[in-house]
């Protein structure tokens, strides 16, 4: 499968800029993103002033690798989730290219990925890392182009809701598997079954190798998106880490092979977000029983009937 790799600049750097670029290319298609820190240049033809140093101080400019598979890519797309980019005053540049072959666990040990703890009880690290903090649970993982690595305020919430939750003897849906980690962790919690469901090549691939290396059996991984669903189940738990428009989209197909007093958690989008999934869950017949927001990230907890 071929990937685009798209180098994104934005400035003003903030941590808001980069969460809200990342949801809105998630959007459209996009499924990876690795972030990195670097340094603007000063702009061609404008030379520093050397009676102002201060403004030939170079500014710190959030830099993005993002990508998409090269059949879903449109440019159409891209340009008109760019013109309503929802934040004023942010300068967005971009430049593209095919994405070449890496080390991945390389890039992501120079770049982004360090072990991460959640909750005290849970570490997640790369079978790169040395000196791993101990923990209740430890899940290993190999990533690749894969988002997922826990580290996003979604993902660690989810994390949160199965340390909290208990999924003993649980059938589970992992809807967008991404690396497998969330499915990991529910069957290292006592889940009796997972399915773990993923439209990305990648992601399928990554979620397989990385249930190979923490020694857990029972997850089925499968390629497909909510149609596949009618043969699957039914469900105690559904997990859908995705983002707003395809949740909006798929909930229905997700109820429908929940079973009765089943719980379903939803994250991947933003607390202001919270109302329209509140009414789409209503029409299919879920109510709310938990809410968490981190970092402006929402995570929802509903019943079915």
């Amino acid at each position: 499968m071929k990937y685009l790799e798209f180098t994104f600049t934005t400035h003003p750097a903030t941590e808001v800029v980069q969460d809200v670029l990342s949801a809105v290319l998630a959007d459209i298609g996009f499924d990876s993103f690795v972030h990195t820190d670097e340094l603007d240049r000063p702009a061609v033809g404008h030379a520093p002033n050397p009676e102002a140093p201060e403004l030939a101080a170079k500014a710190e400019t959030d830099v993005f690798h993002c990508y998409i598979q090269q059949d879903l890519f449109r440019q159409e797309a891209l340009d008109e989730a760019l013109a309503a980019f929802p934040l004023p005053d942010v300068e967005i540049s971009y430049t593209l290219a095919e994405a070449e072959d890496k080390d991945w666990n390389e890039e992501w040990e120079k770049n982004y990925f360090q072990p991460l703890v959640v909750d005290g009880r849970c570490v997640i690290a790369g079978t790169f890392h040395k000196d791993v903090p101990e923990a209740e649970y430890r899940i290993t993982i190999n990533p690749q182009m894969s988002f997922g690595t826990g580290h996003h305020a979604t993902t660690s919430q989810m994390i949160s809701r199965l340390l909290n939750d208990d999924p003993s003897g649980l059938e589970v849906l992992d809807m967008g598997c991404g690396t497998g980690i969330l499915a990991i962790l529910a069957r290292k919690r006592g889940a009796s079954h997972c399915v773990a469901i993923d439209v990305d090549e990648w992601c399928v691939k990554n979620s397989l190798e990385n249930i190979a290396l923490n020694a857990v059996d029972g997850i089925d991984v499968t390629l497909g998106d909510a149609s596949s669903l009618a043969t699957k189940g039914p469900f105690d738990l559904v997990i859908a880490n995705i983002n707003l428009g395809i949740l909006l989209r798929d909930m229905k197909f997700y109820v429908a092979r929940m079973k009765p007093q089943a719980h379903i958690y939803m994250s991947g989008f933003y607390d202001t977000d919270v109302p329209q999934l509140l009414a789409e869950a209503e029409r299919q017949g879920l109510r709310l029983t938990d809410q968490t927001v981190l970092d402006g990230w929402a995570c929802l907890k509903l019943q079915k009937a």
